[in-house]
């Protein structure tokens, strides 16, 4: 799977969580700061944080440990542990 097909599918699962058809990630679209309520989507908290990676476990078939939740700082970030989980 290519990362462009890897975005396009992280981009259904985000619009499905987050119930807007209007959200298109990028690799640099994160969750940033969430403390402050600064995060690139409005409802990006850390309890639709937890939604998403379940979402995205389960769109791809694939199980990310807790340390790789921590360190998933942005879509690009995640992409690059499912593309490695891929192969």
């Amino acid at each position: 799977m290519t990362r462009e097909a890897v975005l396009e599918k992280l981009n259904d699962v985000f619009q499905d969580v987050f119930d807007d058809e209007n959200i298109m990630v990028g690799e640099e679209t994160s969750m940033s700061n969430i403390a402050f309520g600064s995060s690139n989507i409005d409802d990006w908290d850390s309890l639709e944080h937890i939604n998403l990676v379940v979402a995205v476990e389960r769109c791809f078939g694939i199980k990310f440990n807790m340390g790789e939740v921590s360190t998933i700082k942005n879509v690009g970030a995640m992409v690059d542990i499912i593309l490695e989980r891929m192969q």
